[in-house]
């Protein structure tokens, strides 16, 4: 009994020395835990905050620009995708200056933004509207090979009827008519066979399309 005594003493005097080496390594360590819990919901905090920010300066922008205060809608953008880089409303306001771009007759610069978007955006569907809009300027500048490409990497099956009717576009701009009219009729079967392809493209002017392809077919 006085054998187990005196080694249980002797563990629990271990224990004390122990402590009084390491105590500040168990506080520091205590200390790390609550910091990085009460840290976290701090960064939390910050980015709903900064967030909410952005959303009000998106909203501004939007409402400069459609009230032509374009400067200051060019300032608000400016700071969408600078100092609110990181939020989901700087790919957006990217979106919208390719558009000003595309309207001012920009085409090089509206190209840049929008494959900008189409390659980094961490939001798919953003990702999938600027690879549409990059096809299109690629059109508009007559470079067939590059609209092509851009179609090619849409992922979305949702967006098949769009991807079809705009390629349909590119080949007819490269005077491949009967490539194009069958490009347009696989998109509007597509929109006719699902609703979320449907809501993609206008029917009325995609039939169009076809009327006018089909008209100009040789005979037989």
């Amino acid at each position: 009994m006085v054998d187990e005594y005196l080694s249980e003493r002797e563990q629990a005097e271990q224990l004390r020395q122990w402590l009084r080496e390491n105590w500040i390594w168990l506080v520091a360590g205590v200390a790390l835990t609550v910091g990085g819990y009460y840290g976290y919901r701090a960064w939390q905090s910050r980015e709903s905050s900064r967030a909410l920010a952005a959303g009000q300066r998106f909203a501004s922008m939007l409402d400069a620009i459609g009230n032509d205060r374009r400067d200051e809608g060019l300032r608000l953008a400016g700071e969408l995708t600078g100092e609110y880089s990181d939020t989901p409303y700087a790919d957006q306001a990217a979106l919208v200056l390719a558009r000003l771009d595309v309207d001012s007759g920009n085409l090089a610069a509206a190209e840049k933004r929008l494959a900008g978007v189409a390659d980094s955006s961490e939001d798919p569907d953003l990702r999938i509207v600027a690879r549409l809009r990059l096809a299109r300027v690629q059109l508009a500048q007559g470079r067939y090979a590059d609209a092509l490409a851009s179609l090619d990497a849409v992922p979305s099956a949702a967006v098949n009827a769009r991807v079809l009717e705009l390629r349909g576009d590119v080949q007819r701009a490269q005077g491949d008519q009967a490539a194009a009219l069958a490009q347009l009729r696989k998109a509007k079967a597509a929109a006719e066979a699902d609703p979320d392809n449907r809501a993609q493209v206008d029917m009325e002017l995609l039939q169009l399309k076809i009327d006018e392809l089909a008209a100009a077919e040789p005979a037989g």
